[in-house]
C-alpha cells in the first residue's frame, strides 16, 4: 500500500469478514471476484463485535493466494501483551499493513455478555506497532527481530465536532498513522470540507463507500452506525427505485467518481456484494487495471 499511496495512483480497497466457522470457500470467492479491480482487501477485525474467524487466519490464507492484505487490529478483544503478541505474528506471516481501530462495542454484537478489554485505544494501538518497528516492547524490552509496517488509522469526516475530530487525527499521525480510511460517505460536501481541512497534514485518505441495498438499510445506517449519515435525498432515490439493486450500483459508483478528485483512494464496504464492485467501479470510471490485486 506504501508504494500504491506514494505514486499518487487512485487506490482501490474493499473489505471482507473472515468467517463464522472454518469454512474458508465463500471468502476466498468473493476476493477472487474482485482480482484486477481493487488493489488491497482490508480484513475486518470480528466487524460488529460479531464473532467470527481471526483475521490474521485469513490473511495468512490469502496471502498465499497473491492479495495484498490489510489487516485490522481493533482494542476491544486483547490486552497490550496479546496485542503485541498479534503484531510479531501478523509480521512474522509477512502483513505489512495493519489498520488500527478501536472497535464496535460488544453490546452490538452476539455475545453481549463478552468482557470489553480496551486496554489501549486507537491512538495507544498505533504507538504500540510504532514501538515494536523500533525493536522495543512496551515494556522496554529488546525483540529479537523488529517488524516492519504500513500503520493506518479510521477517521470519521461527519463527526459532529469536527475540530475534535482533526485534533485526534493529528495525534494518530504522530503516534505513526500513514493512511486513513474514513467512516462511510455520503454528502460530498461534507468530504470537501474534511479534506480542505486535513490537507496540510500530507496524508493519504481514502473515502469509505457503503453500497446499500434499500432505504431501510440506509435509515438503519443513520440510527445505527456513529457518524455515518444518508442525506434524506439518497434514501427517496432507494426508496423510489424499482431496481434496488442497480440503485445502489449507481449511487456508490457516482460517491466515488465524485471523491477521486478529492481524495487519494476509496474503500469500498460491500457487505456481501463483492461481485457487483466491478460494476460499481466501472460506474465510477475506474476500470480493471494491469497489476490490480495480482491482476
Amino acid at each position: 500500500m506504501s508504494e500504491l499511496l506514494d505514486s499518487g495512483r487512485f487506490a482501490v480497497t474493499a473489505e471482507i469478514n473472515p468467517p463464522k466457522g472454518v469454512d474458508v470457500q465463500d471468502a476466498i470467492s468473493r476476493v477472487e471476484a474482485l482480482r484486477g479491480f481493487v488493489d488491497a482487501i482490508n480484513i475486518t477485525d470480528q466487524q460488529s463485535a460479531i464473532m467470527s474467524m481471526s483475521p490474521l487466519a485469513l490473511a495468512s490464507l490469502l496471502l498465499q493466494r497473491g492479495p495484498e492484505v490489510i489487516l485490522q487490529v481493533t482494542c476491544r478483544d486483547r490486552n497490550r501483551i496479546a496485542i503485541q503478541g498479534e503484531f510479531l505474528g501478523a509480521s512474522a506471516l509477512g502483513v505489512e499493513n495493519i489498520l488500527c481501530m478501536t472497535g464496535d462495542p460488544v453490546a452490538t454484537g452476539d455475545h453481549p455478555e463478552a468482557k470489553a478489554v480496551f486496554d489501549l485505544d486507537s491512538i495507544g494501538l498505533l504507538k504500540t506497532a510504532s514501538t515494536l518497528m523500533e525493536g522495543k516492547d512496551m515494556g522496554g524490552n529488546d525483540l529479537k527481530g523488529a517488524p516492519e509496517f504500513y500503520l493506518g488509522a479510521v477517521v470519521n469526516p461527519a463527526a459532529s465536532e469536527l475540530a475534535d475530530e482533526i485534533i485526534r487525527m493529528e495525534d494518530k499521525v504522530e503516534a505513526g498513522a500513514r493512511f486513513f480510511q474514513t467512516q462511510a460517505i455520503f454528502d460530498l460536501t461534507q468530504i470537501e470540507e474534511f479534506m480542505d481541512m486535513v490537507r496540510p497534514l500530507g496524508m493519504p485518505v481514502l473515502a469509505g463507500v457503503i453500497i446499500l441495498k434499500s432505504g431501510d438499510m440506509a435509515r438503519s445506517l443513520n440510527l445505527r452506525l456513529p457518524g455515518v449519515h444518508v442525506p434524506d435525498a439518497i434514501i427517496d432515490e432507494m426508496d423510489d427505485a424499482e431496481d434496488k439493486a442497480q440503485k445502489g450500483i449507481e449511487i456508490a459508483g457516482r460517491t466515488i467518481r465524485d471523491v477521486r478528485g478529492l481524495c487519494d483512494g476509496v474503500h469500498i464496504m460491500a457487505l456481501g456484494w463483492e461481485r457487483r464492485v466491478p460494476k460499481i467501479l466501472e460506474v465510477a470510471g475506474v476500470l480493471a487495471r494491469e497489476g490490480a490485486l495480482g491482476a
